[in-house]
């Protein structure tokens, strides 16, 4: 969905999971971001589906695979009570998630995510699982809640190399994060090419990461002049 010039397709190298994770994604994301991570994390997973809506408590496709006899589902999202995959051993892991766990995860903005999940009755009663982040995002051009919030790729990763580390998982991750990386980087060349006619840039300037929605929602960056 991007001019071939900036496309990423070339850099996507899908790997094969034994967690099936299923991307519930808000139509506005699904619609109208070109530039979402739920698409490439999409293309990253051969093991995964997107599924588009906001109300999934009568969602044919969500209910049957919640509805299977032999499938563990679970959600990921941030809690206190949840189960923490940072702070568990590989035995715990397993008792908790068997063998081949579905993983459900929530794509949108934070706000979209948090009515999509007040809205969902049958996702409110999935165990749910998370994470300690210890990273910041690299998703500078995309306004987040706080600094370490991640987006759905970067959550992802995290997630894989926890369930490597409980040894629910095998994959390769060494180059998961690469489209992402390399979206970013397109995307900081055009704003910060000078020959651009809309380059943001007039003279020496850093580029600082947004880190809340309510200072200026309609800002996804912010150019912070030297004096």
């Amino acid at each position: 969905m991007r001019p071939s010039i900036i496309c990423i397709c070339k850099h996507i190298s899908p790997v094969q999971t034994k967690t099936r994770f299923i991307i519930l994604m808000h139509p506005k994301e699904y619609k109208k971001e070109r530039n979402g991570t739920g698409h490439m994390t999409k293309l990253q997973l051969e093991n995964s589906e997107i599924i588009v809506g906001i109300d999934f408590t009568n969602n044919n496709r969500v209910n049957e695979i919640l509805n299977e006899e032999k499938s563990s589902s679970f959600l990921l999202y941030p809690g206190k009570d949840n189960f923490n995959l940072s702070t568990r051993k590989g035995p715990e892991i397993n008792s908790c998630m068997g063998n081949n766990p579905y993983l459900f995860l929530l794509d949108g903005t934070w706000p979209c995510a948090r009515k999509m999940l007040k809205l969902s009755k049958n996702l409110q009663k999935l165990k749910r699982v998370s994470f300690d982040n210890k990273i910041k995002s690299k998703f500078i051009l995309k306004q987040q809640p706080a600094s370490l919030c991640l987006s759905t790729i970067e959550s992802v990763y995290t997630v894989l190399n926890l369930l490597k580390e409980g040894d629910l998982e095998d994959c390769e991750t060494r180059d998961f994060l690469i489209p992402f990386e390399k979206m970013i980087e397109y995307q900081l060349d055009y704003i910060l090419d000078p020959n651009n006619k809309n380059s943001r840039l007039t003279a020496n300037r850093e580029i600082m990461p947004k880190t809340m929605y309510k200072i200026n929602p309609q800002r996804s960056i912010v150019f912070e002049q030297e004096a």
